[in-house]
């Protein structure tokens, strides 16, 4: 199986990578502007780039939260960044009617932990062809995840990734099993660390979550250490003011000292 993607020069089996943008798209501008940035600084690190933003982010708390640009206008910027930036594209999607479109954008369909079980939409996201990456539900054990890798394979496709993003501890909080990580790699599929989300506090603010973004660096290094393929996080110029999830985001600030850790980290076992 082939976890390539050639036209950016891309092999997730072979390249550290990190997956990493804005929660949701904030505009036309401000995607670019994330896109360009983090694009220059994982080259001048020397890691593999994916960017990442959502065009709808259904499962917010709030009725009142932003969710994003919507299907039409989040898929028209999110081609634009891919062709005048020059990196692959990550989104979300949420419904069985969205692959089929989605995936004729974008080089990587994302399924959300909360609907990891869904089967229709792992069919249906396995059918278009494309790199699959399915964020762990925080209710699963890392060994349940096979039947999630089972559909997909059953619907023909090989190109899974597999994210852990932590799992429910209490109310409000989350913790990571760092044993998930080399079990989930026994199914055949990279594994990635959502490091931003696993130190969010789901619905910790009343109407929204909170986080606790002073541990990513920790996290980071102790996933890393635990060998996992790539990373996901969550980065923004300004998390104080971004759209969504905020308070667990990255400041794109630290980013460049962050990955430079990671990177030393890496060589240490490999």
């Amino acid at each position: 199986m082939s976890y390539a993607i050639p036209e950016f020069g891309l092999d997730l089996q072979k390249d550290f990578f990190l997956i990493a943008g804005p929660c949701v798209i904030e505009s036309r501008e401000h995607a670019l502007f994330m896109a360009r940035e983090l694009q220059k600084v994982t080259s001048e690190c020397g890691v593999a780039f994916i960017f990442k933003a959502s065009f709808d982010k259904a499962n917010r708390s709030s009725v009142h939260s932003f969710r994003g640009m919507g299907m039409a206008d989040g898929l028209k910027i999110l081609g634009e960044v891919r062709k005048t930036v020059g990196v692959p594209v990550l989104t979300d999607i949420h419904e069985t009617f969205q692959a089929e479109a989605v995936g004729s954008i974008v080089d990587v369909l994302q399924i959300p932990a909360f609907l990891c079980r869904q089967t229709d939409l792992i069919v249906a996201a396995a059918k278009t062809g494309k790199m699959v990456n399915v964020k762990k539900g925080q209710f699963l054990a890392p060994w349940e995840m096979k039947n999630v890798v089972d559909k997909a394979r059953e619907a023909g496709s090989q190109r899974f990734l597999l994210t852990e993003r932590g799992t429910t501890f209490g109310y409000n909080n989350l913790v990571v099993d760092f044993r998930s990580f080399p079990i989930m790699r026994t199914l055949g599929c990279p594994v990635v660390f959502d490091v931003t989300h696993s130190l969010q506090l789901p619905g910790g603010q009343g109407q929204s979550s909170g986080g606790q973004p002073q541990y990513i660096p920790h996290l980071a290094r102790a996933g890393v250490a635990a060998g996992v393929d790539g990373l996901f996080m969550e980065v923004h110029d300004n998390p104080a003011k971004a759209l969504s999830d905020g308070p667990n985001a990255l400041d794109l600030a630290l980013l460049r000292p962050l990955l430079n850790q990671l990177v030393a980290v890496r060589k240490a076992w490999i």
